[in-house]
């Protein structure tokens, strides 16, 4: 998800789309124990009737489009072919929930200066799916527009920071060496943009690529690589597949230079990963995270029209298991004493060398994420709770973990523009808050 350069949000959190109209974010909440409204930017009706009319009809040519992404959002292996995650129920690792007093009534300053609470927040952010999690525990949880637990949805490039797990995995076990060449592992780019650079250059998005992360620029990189690998229609000029693709992409700048948000990178660190184990991605995820870290159902994963997986933003999943995931990341990697995703490689995460900063600072992004760091496919946030590991997708979807606090947050959206500066910092300000709440509650100290 690139931080700079995104449409603009008015002062109520509505998003202006490229008609000039204004959609207002607000919607009606459901917590698991309670009614289902019918909120604002709901579901409706897609996909009605028999067959489905035409007014109703989610394709692969407008799924992305606004009124449909929350319905597509729940329902991609029903637009496009995907493979099966697999879980193991038997090691199913239970997630308690404890009666505590809500946070979400904790005050949030939003980024237009206006004062609230982290609950108007979720609530007017266009939300699917809201957990908090503290000491393991689920302390809040929410279900939005028909959402609810055992609903799959897309985490977007969610999914980049998996695929980053699967790397450190495959690197502890000697599998994948992070500082070679990743054509060690795909000759096949040798020629082109990617040849000189380092798997690690991959990832922490630091090749010099030419790729354009505009989602609103139909010529851009982006969205050419979308139609090879089949998110979108695909025209006869195009490359079929993601890794064909790949292959095509020139060099703009040195290897190793500024940080500079790139989908594609994520794509060819999944294709190093492919070829490092000999095992397509779906049962990476599947062997060395989803049934270790003891998901309760299986996740799944979009492919290109050869059956490449979309590594850099197709895994959609129930909301419990993300919390899972973040819950493994606050703990080091571990789960019940057993290490899932090694601890040396989270640690590097967390305290990267001060080039990594550097290169971060030297973007745009430094100014709405002033004192962040992008490392192994994880982006980290100060704030006066102390840093936050965070992941992150377009359209709000977002797993924030708090090591000071030992809070988790997974909050997972349809908002009707891929980006919007607005409703990322007050989300990011929400979870701080909620993580404040939680320790004047608890009566801690929190911060670093």
């Amino acid at each position: 998800m690139e931080i700079a350069d995104v449409p603009a949000t008015d002062s109520r959190g509505a998003t202006t789309d490229s008609a000039g109209e204004t959609t207002d974010g607000a919607g009606d909440t459901t917590e698991s124990a309670g009614a289902t409204a019918e909120p604002n930017g709901a579901v409706g009706e897609r996909m009605t009737g028999f067959p489905p009319t035409a007014q109703s009809c989610v394709t692969l040519a407008t799924w992305q489009e606004g009124p449909n992404l929350r319905w597509a959002f729940r329902h991609m292996r029903e637009i496009m072919p995907s493979q099966q995650i697999p879980a193991d129920r038997r090691r199913t690792r239970p997630l308690w929930t404890e009666s505590t007093p809500s946070a979400l009534a904790a005050p949030v300053t939003r980024l237009d200066g206006t004062t609230t609470t982290a609950e108007d927040v979720f609530a007017t952010t266009w939300t699917d799916a809201l957990l908090v999690l503290q000491d393991g525990k689920i302390i809040d949880e929410r279900y939005y527009a028909g959402m609810t637990e055992a609903t799959p949805h897309l985490l977007m490039s969610v999914s980049k920071s998996i695929v980053g797990c699967v790397a450190g995995v495959l690197a502890d076990r000697g599998l994948l060496n992070t500082e070679a060449q990743l054509t060690t592992y795909v000759p096949e780019a040798a020629g082109s943009g990617y040849g000189g650079a380092v798997v690690r250059h991959l990832l922490d998005m630091r090749t010099g690529v030419a790729f354009r992360e505009n989602y609103t620029a139909p010529e851009a990189e982006v969205r050419v690589m979308e139609r090879s690998m089949g998110w979108r229609p695909r025209l006869d000029e195009d490359p079929l597949g993601t890794y064909e693709y790949l292959t095509t992409l020139s060099k703009a700048d040195r290897h190793g230079g500024p940080f500079a948000y790139r989908s594609a990178d994520t794509d060819m660190l999944g294709w190093v990963c492919e070829r490092a184990s000999g095992t397509r991605m779906a049962d990476l995820i599947s062997t060395l995270l989803w049934v270790p870290m003891g998901a309760e159902r299986d996740a799944e994963v979009t492919c290109d029209p050869v059956g490449s997986a979309i590594h850099d933003g197709g895994i959609s999943a129930v909301p419990r298991d993300v919390a899972r995931f973040g819950q493994m990341l606050l703990d080091d990697g571990m789960i019940d004493g057993w290490p899932v995703v090694p601890a040396a490689w989270l640690h590097d995460a967390h305290n990267p060398g001060t080039e990594v900063r550097e290169a971060f600072a030297q973007t745009d992004n430094e100014s709405v994420l002033p004192g962040g760091w992008y490392r192994n496919k994880f982006w980290f946030v100060p704030s006066g709770q102390g840093t936050a590991l965070v992941c992150l997708g377009i359209h709000g979807q977002m797993v924030y973990v708090n090591r000071a606090t030992q809070t988790v947050g997974v909050k997972l959206s349809s908002w009707p523009q891929a980006q919007s500066v607005t409703h990322l910092v007050d989300t990011l300000r929400a979870f701080a808050s909620v993580c404040a709440q939680l320790n004047a509650l608890s009566g801690s100290p929190g911060g670093d």
